[in-house]
């Protein structure tokens, strides 16, 4: 199936799979700091804005 796949599109292609991992990151960074876990002793705002943060710069990182 790749074989029908010219350069440019494979290219494009890689960077759309990459750019959707960086994504399934940022989201993940996101629920993580919005999650409550009982357990651990961390304020809320600061949990969701360290997420924040890393979404953030998931997204930076890439040029998103």
């Amino acid at each position: 199936m790749t074989e029908n796949i010219a350069p440019n599109e494979h290219e494009r292609l890689r960077t759309l799979e990459t750019q959707v991992q960086v994504l399934a990151q940022a989201v993940k960074a996101l629920a993580e700091g919005l999650e409550e876990i009982p357990s651990e002793d961390v304020e809320r705002e600061k949990q969701a804005a360290r997420g924040a943060r890393m979404a953030h710069e998931l997204l930076l990182s890439q040029g998103l």
